[in-house]
């Protein structure tokens, strides 16, 4: 299950298509909302949830990260989204690396 949410908004990894990533976030911020995505997988082994800077506090895992779920932080932060400012596109560009390791 992998699920992604933007603001109160949520839709499974197959349903968040870029159209709706975008249109979520450039209307919050057209709103001068700030914009709080999460992606909460647990699936293939891993159980993890990341969130952009803008969310409220993360909750920690209790236990350090496996080899996959370090990489996938480090491919969150590669694509931009560990800054307030991230766009559609970095999201959407880490949720079609996501796809690709799940088909």
């Amino acid at each position: 299950m992998i699920i992604v949410s933007i603001a109160e908004e949520q839709r499974s990894l197959q349903e968040a298509t870029p159209a709706w990533i975008n249109e979520q976030i450039q209307r919050r911020r057209a709103d001068g909302q700030l914009i709080c995505a999460k992606v909460l997988i647990q699936q293939g082994g891993l159980n993890m949830s990341l969130a952009t800077p803008c969310c409220a506090s993360p909750q920690g895992g209790g236990r350090p990260p496996n080899p996959n779920e370090k990489e996938l932080f480090a491919l969150w932060g590669d694509r931009g989204l560990n800054a307030p400012h991230f766009t559609g596109g970095n999201l959407v560009a880490f949720l079609e690396q996501l796809r690709h390791l799940f088909a």
